[in-house]
């Protein structure tokens, strides 16, 4: 099937205008039938966390919970529910309440585009992708047409006066007709972030990566070997209730291609990771109390294939494969200052998923272009016994703990998806989308196993503690998505219409396990606390539904406007109730210039208030809120370019929504307050290429 380009970037700076929080990028982003393609070529490291590009998407937002621990939301749904892949792989975070995210092993400065699946994703895309896909890009070097080797590579270094922060990235590649070589490393910290009217504490971090790679062709072959080493220190995490002590983990990746020119190629990739995780409640945020210090060590393992045929002719194509995920998990609890004290937390939390997929691509006359596949996953999980001071202690934990060590801990799934798509070529500049699908998703580890009241949550932020229900349904979603696209010479446009009803939605909902309830009263009652009763995570009826735009129009050779518009309304059906953490609808308005060799903008970013929250999680309202933004880039010489701007330029005060409630004593910000967005940002950046 054919697939036009819409460019919406249409120069290579058009939409490179930054947020306080965000990476300020050189974009050139093209649109597909299928996905927005972010390129980040020349992208300009302000902040580290390499999911706020995302807020360059249709549809896209981030949840985040600190400076290197942002979530991507789509369309309202977030976390384990969007299939988030490293050059097509994926990744288990190690931490349980996912401060490391996926997508935050993604490194800015050697990262070569963000890929994200607009709407339904096809079913070759992601094994799980009920709440839509995205796929990070690593720049490996390129092949050259000669048996010379050619030395090159890009050194970026960035700054912002907003905490103080700075980025140093340098990559070095060597290539000929037959092999490639890579070498990179990376180093980043700040200190804790401003506001208007104070500091945001802890938001400090640091952060290391080291990458090596090997590439080699042989005719209609290659094989590409990667390794990368990530060593992230001291990171705050204000919005949850430990911050981040460590992340050291190693990460692989073996890719083998066949690509002759016959219609027929395959891919097969082999990878994993092991990583290790420690987070403490009394290093970067004020102690409590010698008895109620905190330290949880956890560490994942994660092993994963990928095997994909596909296969051309003259109507379309077939693509089909085999692909498996295999996650564990542990995780335990501690007391430095009490070596009696610990909770096994997860042991041994196992989560495998093999699938296998079929798809067809087909062209129907002139005018019609369709796509339909089925995927089946079969989905196993299990994990070791649990125990704890707690349990030894205090007869409702020993409670929970003896239950969930009695019970049938290991359990099977079996799902299946189907995607239906296509898409009317109504002339040469416009064309109409219709899609349907019905998807699905198991539950995560935390959500299965989480056996004493806990907010191991996988970053869901919002204060509760909960447990797990072993007995959990997958989720299944019918979702149904239409749209149009206009592609003219100065004009394009792209609006999509979707909904999505879920059928056993994973939920915290009031815990009516006695046992748990009895626990957080006598917790409560032992420290002089007032945290609320438990919530369990349990199968609920919920439906999601909304509309996205993004659209360019160059008004002259020299100056253009684009934009992006995002609505999503996420409720529950079961009872009058709107579902947790759902981003307001929000706008962004670009105008550029472009010169012959430097380029200004100015962005307009606005959010509307949120008064649709919801009950169960305790979730508070926001105004709304407009912020402005000045960028500008000069190239120098064709190998260095300089950047420089402001973020928030009129230092307003504003509450991010999607920004979490502040869970570390600051006489600046309330505990339990939402957490305000950052102030005026001044940076720069210098990008030599060599």
């Amino acid at each position: 099937m054919p697939r036009s380009r819409l460019y919406l970037g249409l120069l290579a700076t058009l939409t490179a205008l930054p947020t306080a929080a965000d990476h300020l990028e050189e974009l050139v982003v093209r649109e597909t039938h299928d996905t927005r393609t972010i390129d980040v070529t020349g992208e300009l490291v302000i902040a580290p966390d390499v999911a706020q590009l995302l807020k360059r998407a249709p549809g896209a937002n981030v949840n985040s919970n600190g400076p290197l621990t942002g979530i991507p939301q789509y369309r309202g749904m977030y976390g384990p529910r969007i299939a988030t892949s490293l050059d097509g792989n994926q990744l288990a975070p190690a931490g349980p309440n996912w401060m490391d995210p996926p997508i935050s092993y993604a490194v800015g400065g050697q990262l070569e585009s963000l890929e994200v699946y607009r709407g339904i994703a096809p079913v070759s895309v992601a094994q799980e992708s009920i709440g839509g896909a995205i796929d990070a890009r690593t720049r490996h070097g390129e092949f050259t047409d000669g048996p010379d080797f050619s030395l090159y590579g890009r050194l970026i270094g960035s700054a912002q006066s907003v905490n103080g922060g700075h980025h140093l990235n340098t990559a070095l590649y060597a290539s000929n007709n037959r092999h490639r070589f890579k070498l990179a490393a990376m180093t980043e910290a700040g200190d804790d972030a401003e506001f208007p009217d104070g500091d945001i504490t802890p938001t400090e971090y640091e952060r290391q990566r080291y990458d090596v790679g090997y590439g080699v062709r042989m005719g209609d072959h290659s094989l590409q070997l990667d390794y990368g080493y990530n060593d992230t220190g001291e990171a705050g995490t204000p919005s949850l209730p430990m911050d981040i002590s460590y992340f050291e983990g190693d990460l692989y990746n073996m890719t083998y291609r066949f690509d002759p020119a016959t219609g027929v190629d395959a891919t097969v990739s082999l990878y994993g990771s092991e990583l290790d995780h420690g987070m403490t409640n009394y290093r970067l945020r004020e102690a409590p109390e010698p008895a109620r210090w905190r330290r949880n060590i956890a560490a994942s393992e994660n092993l994963g294939f990928n095997l994909r045929v596909n296969l051309a002719d003259t109507a379309g194509a077939w693509s089909v494969g085999l692909d498996g995920f295999d996650e564990r998990h542990d995780s335990d609890i501690d007391n430095p200052k009490n070596p009696m004290f610990f909770v096994v937390n997860f042991n041994d939390a196992e989560r495998q998923v093999l699938g296998a997929f079929a798809e067809r691509r087909q062209d129907i006359g002139d005018h019609w272009e369709t796509e339909f596949g089925v995927r089946y996953n079969r989905v196993t999980m299990d994990a070791g016994e649990v125990d704890g001071t707690p349990a030894m202690m205090m007869p409702p934990a020993q409670v929970l703990r003896d239950a969930f060590n009695t019970a049938e801990r290991e359990q099977t799934d079996n799902n299946v998806d189907l995607v239906a798509r296509a898409r009317y070529r109504a002339g040469a500049d416009s064309s109409w989308y219709l899609a349907a699908a019905r998807k699905t998703r198991s539950p995560s580890y935390q959500e299965r196993y989480l056996w004493l009241p806990l907010e191991a949550t996988a970053g869901l932020a919002d204060g509760y503690t909960y447990t797990g229900n072993i007995s959990l349904d997958p989720e299944e979603s019918t979702q149904v998505e239409v749209g149009f696209d206009y592609g003219g010479a100065r004009l394009t446009l792209s609006p999509r219409l979707f909904y999505s009803r879920v059928d056993d939605y994973i939920q915290g909902t009031p815990s009516e396990v006695s046992a748990a309830l009895m626990f957080v009263r006598m917790m409560n009652a032992m420290n002089g606390t007032n945290n609320p009763d438990p919530l369990q995570f349990n199968n609920v009826d919920a439906e999601l539904y909304g509309f996205d735009l993004d659209w360019a129009w160059q008004m002259s050779e020299r100056w253009a406007v684009s934009g992006i518009l995002n609505y999503v309304r996420g409720e529950r059906r079961d009872i009058d109730d709107n579902l947790y953490r759902i981003a307001p609808p929000n706008a962004t308005f670009r105008l550029t210039y472009g010169g012959a060799n430097w380029t200004a903008g100015i962005e307009n970013i606005l959010y509307a208030r949120q008064h649709r929250v919801s009950e169960t999680n305790g979730e508070q309202k926001t105004a709304g809120y407009g912020i402005l933004n000045l960028n500008a880039t000069w190239q120098a010489t064709p190998a260095l370019q300089l950047a420089a701007g402001v973020d928030n330029v009129f230092d307003k005060t504003f509450l991010d929504h999607l920004g979490g409630y502040n869970r570390a004593a600051n006489p600046d910000i309330a505990t339990g307050g939402r957490l305000p967005g950052y102030g005026t940002n001044v940076f720069a950046r210098v990008t030599f290429e060599f």
